[in-house]
């Protein structure tokens, strides 16, 4: 590789690193702050709130409008998988 060659292509590597460690930092940020969210999840799940929140739902006690993606058996399961998952990860 010629130098000026080799000067652009590690300009590019610099670049696209410096890109990725910014976004992960971010993300990083954003994970620690979701962990209190998390936890209340864990808790919800399966507890006898839910329990109750997911039979109302299921008879139609609960208004056509709600947002019920948490009484969805798989919602919370499947981000708390992906949760551990990731924390194995790190």
């Amino acid at each position: 590789m010629e130098q000026i060659e080799r000067i652009k292509h590690m300009e590019l590597q610099l670049e696209r690193a410096t890109r990725t460690i910014k976004a992960l930092s971010a993300a990083m940020d954003e994970y620690g702050s979701v962990q209190d969210a998390i936890n209340e999840l864990e808790a919800y799940y399966g507890s006898e709130e839910w329990k109750k929140d997911f039979t109302d739902d299921e008879q139609g006690r609960l208004p056509n409008d709600l947002k019920r993606g948490v009484l969805s058996e798989d919602a919370i399961w499947n981000l708390l998988e992906e949760y551990r998952t990731l924390k194995e990860r790190l």
